[in-house]
Parts: structure tokens; sequence; C-alpha cells
């Protein structure tokens, strides 16, 4: 992880037939383009390796989720219940999308705990959307009956977990809809891009016109596009499509290296008492592009992390990191943004300037994640789950 490590022959056949033609744009100039469409072969690609009816590919995974947000019908006034262990970009789709985001606690699969959503349960909620953080998985059965219960939509952002399933279906087909991210760091790239899954034909109408200002495609003059909805542009290129489809056919083999590795250093690492792992509430879906682990409390967790950085391992150390726990995210608790908030969401959102959520606390402070590389040789995978086994021991011998 990620699949810019095996960015080659193939990414760059693909974007070579773009730049002949020269139509970097994926909508329109039908003759000059030559019959050459990345963005259309993509979500092909797209739908058949997922197992989904449509794919609407968008400019980020950010513009995906606030597509899908708005295809389903989610804004103004509406609660759309996320965990605290997040990208930003989960609480960013759900303000432009006009709702409110409602933060729950998380457990030790470091996905949303069901139990927690339940209660967080209100008559304005409308959407439950589990975040499938670091490869892995939420517990899909429990929150689909919850949604099933209360008649909620659920929406999976599935942005890390390209490639990950549950019980034998891709995340993101298993909700009303799903997202992935194609950014530069994800498990396969677009450098940039996103999409958005459904097996809903009125959600991907909505999202096809929504992402490229309302045109509703049915023409063959787009100047002459009737525009049944207010859309934005967030239309993936050309370029960026051509990227994908290099990527999208190696997943298998990104998925099978990340696995190997992955369980070589997790067998090393295994065998320090005091270490345990997440939970997977399917280990036969896990994508396995990171490693996550617990150690007993936060000050054997900050010095294991210390001691992998000094080793050369990267390791995230989520409690203290700014861009995925909410205890660092101040300009969301302060609602520090450049345009000015609905009323509704600037008080809603600042509650959490002085909310608490030591469930999650507990958790995090405890939790170190390592990402797992495609190019390692095994003879650099079995250093590397040594270097790894000799970090966490010094921790605890530090805090001995």
């Amino acid at each position: 992880m990620p699949g810019f490590e095996f960015f080659g022959a193939e990414e760059r056949k693909e974007v070579n037939d773009v730049l002949e033609t020269g139509i970097l744009m994926r909508y329109g100039f039908d003759g000059p383009r030559k019959g050459i469409w990345k963005a259309k072969e993509l979500e092909t690609a797209i739908q058949d390796r997922f197992g989904v009816k449509y794919a609407q590919l968008t400019s980020s995974g950010t513009t995906a989720l606030t597509t899908a947000l708005v295809a389903l019908g989610i804004g103004a006034g509406d609660e759309v219940i996320m965990p605290t262990f997040t990208f930003v970009a989960s609480f960013e789709s759900v303000i432009a999308a006009g709702a409110i985001p409602v933060l729950v606690d998380i457990d030790e699969s470091l996905t949303m705990n069901p139990k927690a959503v339940e209660a967080a349960i209100t008559r304005k909620t409308k959407c439950v959307m589990p975040v499938h953080m670091c490869g892995s998985m939420a517990d899909l059965d429990a929150l689909k009956a919850i949604c099933d219960n209360h008649k909620l939509i659920l929406l999976e952002d599935a942005c890390q977990a390209i490639g990950a399933t549950y019980k034998g279906k891709a995340l993101g087909s298993i909700g009303h809809a799903g997202t992935f991210s194609f950014d530069f760091v994800k498990i396969i790239t677009c450098g940039e891009g996103g999409v958005v899954l459904t097996n809903d034909k009125d959600i991907y109408t909505k999202c096809d016109a929504y992402t490229d200002h309302g045109h509703d495609h049915l023409g063959v003059d787009r100047g002459a596009d009737l525009h049944p909805y207010l859309g934005y542009n967030y239309r993936i290129s050309e370029l960026h499509a051509a990227v994908g489809l290099g990527q999208i056919r190696k997943l298998d083999t990104f998925l099978d290296i990340q696995r190997k590795n992955k369980k070589v250093l997790k067998d090393a690492l295994a065998k320090v008492e005091g270490v345990t792992f997440r939970v997977l509430p399917d280990a036969d879906g896990d994508s396995a592009s990171f490693l996550s682990f617990f150690l007993p409390d936060a000050e054997a967790a900050q010095a294991a992390a210390d001691a992998m950085k000094a080793a050369g391992l990267p390791a995230f150390y989520w409690f203290n990191n700014n861009w995925h726990y909410i205890r660092k995210w101040d300009h969301f608790k302060n609602s520090h943004s450049l345009s000015a908030l609905a009323p509704e969401i600037r008080e809603r959102i600042s509650e959490y300037a002085t909310k608490q959520f030591p469930a999650s606390d507990a958790i995090m402070s405890r939790c170190i994640s390592t990402p797992i590389g495609l190019l390692w040789t095994e003879e650099e995978t079995a250093e590397k789950a040594t270097k790894l086994v000799e970090a966490v021991k010094s921790a605890f011998a530090v805090k001995a």
C-alpha cells in the first residue's frame, strides 16, 4: 500500500492513449477522441470488479461522498451518524451536503460501535455512515440491521478499503451506496479521483447529473442537455481515469502482496506478550493495507511509535494525528469555516468543543498502525518484522 508503488507501463499506456487524442475531458468531443473513453471504461471495470450495477466517477473521494449524500436525499436538518476515527473528508462531505454530522464512539474494530450508533439515533437521523478505516470493515450486519429497523440510509465510506470484502461482498457495495477514494495514497490510485457505487438506478442517475452541473446526458449534443437538478463540477478527467484503469487491473496482485507481507509482521508481533490486534469482523475480507495493534496503555503506545520511527518503520499513532481523530480536529470543533455555516450546523458542531469521547480515547490512545508495502522483498519483510518486534519490546522496557 499504496498503488502508486506499482505505477508502470500499464498506466503509461492508458495515459498515452488519452494524450494521443488530446481530449482530456470525459464528456463530448466525440470525433477527435477517436473512441477513447477512459472514464466510461473505468466505470465499467469498477462495476465488474466490485459487483455493482452502477459506478459514477468523481474528482475525489470527498466529492464522491458529497455526491452520494446528495443523491440519497440527505440535506438540511438531516443527521448523519459517523465515527470519531475517520479522515476529515467524512465530516466535510456531510457539511457540504448541508447536513449535520453526529459523531459516535468506535470499538476495537477501529470503526463505529453499533451500540453507540443505536444510542445516537433521533427523529432527525437519516443516514448511518460507517467508515471502513485502514483497509478493514465495520460490523455491517449489525449496522444494516439498525438501519433496516429504523428505516435509515446506510452509506459506506470505503475510501480506505478498496478491495476489502465482508462475507464475500465488496465493501462499498453493501449499503444503499458506497464510495472509494483514488487519491495518491490509496490502495489503487488515479492520482486524484473517487467513485460512487450503487445498485440503485435512481441514485446513479442523480450522481451522474450532480457531478456535471446537472446535465442529464441524454442527448448526443452536450450543449443541448437538460438540467433536471442543480449540480457542480465534480468530474474526473480522462487522464486521471486512465491511471485508474491501469491500476484496477493490478488490484488482486496488490491485495495478495499486502496479505502476505502483513501476515509476516503480524505473526512476529503476536509473540510479544501484551500486544493485541484490531478486531476484524471478517478477517478473510481484510485488504491488509495496514497492520493495526494495541498496547496496554497510552504511554507504551507512544513509546513504541517513537521506537518504530527511530528504526525507520512508519508508525501512525492516531491519538495525536491531526487528520484522522476528533481529538485534534480544532477547526471542526470551533467551526473555523471560510464561509458562514448554517446556524443549525454551527450550533450542533459547537457541542464538540467540549464533548468528550472517553471510550474512543481509551482505544485510540493505545493503537498504532503501520502500512504494508508492496515492494518489499522477503528479506526486507523479515527484517521489518524483526525491527517491529524490537521496537515494541523496547516500549515495554521503557515503561518498566
